[in-house]
């Protein structure tokens, strides 16, 4: 795979709708079977009990998976089939970082695993996710430049 690739796999997460409205402030780095997303905790992201909700530490658990997936496709679009979360400790300030990495790969099955981390490097969730290859080409994306 090539650096243009991760690239515009990089351009695609940071320009999508869903990340402008909900996240303020991420970052996101894409190699080879492996991806890095990180954001910054502010009170936005809180349920009621102070901490953040359970649907940032999926989306950021999925994103990191899906793309550490992506970067081993380079002509469409990846769908994730499945995702499971398992949340180990709450969260309410700091950065938090989703790694992602690609465990197994087939033609038509990518299985890829995300580890999610406090500003401390302890571990506060990690998932494992399904993906597989649609039809839809990524030159056709948007976001993908």
């Amino acid at each position: 795979m090539t650096e243009r690739h991760f690239k515009k796999l990089r351009n695609m997460y940071l320009q999508a709708n869903i990340n402008k409205m909900i996240f303020d402030t991420t970052t996101c780095v894409i190699s080879q079977k492996k991806s890095e997303i990180s954001l910054n905790i502010t009170e936005k992201y809180f349920h009621a009990l102070e901490a953040i909700h359970g649907s940032v530490y999926f989306k950021l658990l999925d994103d990191a998976a899906f793309f550490a997936a992506s970067s081993v496709i380079e002509d469409v679009f990846v769908l994730t089939t499945s995702f499971t979360i398992n949340i180990t400790r709450p969260v309410s300030q700091g950065t938090i970082k989703a790694i992602g990495n690609v465990r197994f790969e087939s033609n038509n099955l990518i299985v890829a695993e995300s580890s999610l981390y406090n500003a401390e490097g302890k571990e506060i969730a990690f998932g494992t996710g399904n993906f597989a290859k649609s039809k839809i080409l990524l030159k056709d994306t948007e976001g993908y430049v």
